[in-house]
């Protein structure tokens, strides 16, 4: 549980490696530049929506520049034995109409639940600010991020238009004494 910007989540994958999930820090701009260089090509374009063989300065910035309030992120690191890289990025952007959820995860560390334990806590801090409605957008293709939902959303609505899905959805509740993946 990460309820204020302070808090540090440590948890233990199924293969025994350790992850922080930690708020991003405004500015960490070279940290989202590493975790992009390590992305795959599919995977930028499946959180972009765009073929890019770098991540654009101007997106790093943006995305890194959080207030915790209006723009709030996490991000999964391994611990520091390992070299303290992050390896996700989960983020929340308010502005007109509903906080729209962004998620990416990298490609070596996908699939072990390390998406869902980011979200899962993401929502809850966004909760905490006074937040329970959101959207994403996700391209057809990529039926990850669909997974990843079921297991913390109740999806309110669907709409898909030129390939790309808008999902209304609110923060499942954990069921009492259960946490996601990871946690």
């Amino acid at each position: 549980m990460i309820p204020d910007m302070l808090h540090e989540d440590e948890i233990t994958l199924a293969n025994g490696r350790r992850l922080t999930i930690r708020f991003l820090r405004r500015g960490e701009d070279g940290t989202l530049r590493e975790l992009f260089a390590r992305l795959s090509p599919r995977s930028r374009y499946l959180r972009f929506f765009s073929d890019m063989p770098v991540t654009p300065d101007s997106v790093v910035r943006l995305l890194a520049d959080v207030d915790g309030i209006q723009r709030l992120a996490l991000v999964a690191q391994l611990d520091q034995t390992h070299g303290c890289d992050v390896i996700a990025l989960g983020n929340v952007a308010v502005g007109e109409g509903l906080p729209e959820l962004g998620i990416v995860v990298a490609d070596a560390w996908q699939r072990q639940g390390i998406g869902i334990a980011v979200i899962d806590r993401l929502l809850e801090a966004a909760e905490h600010r006074g937040h329970h409605r959101f959207m994403v957008h996700a391209l057809y293709e990529n039926p990850a991020l669909r997974k990843l939902l079921d297991h913390v959303a109740d999806v309110e609505s669907t709409s898909t238009r030129h390939g790309v899905t808008e999902i209304t959805f609110v923060r499942r509740r954990p069921d009492e004494g259960r946490r996601p993946p990871g946690g």
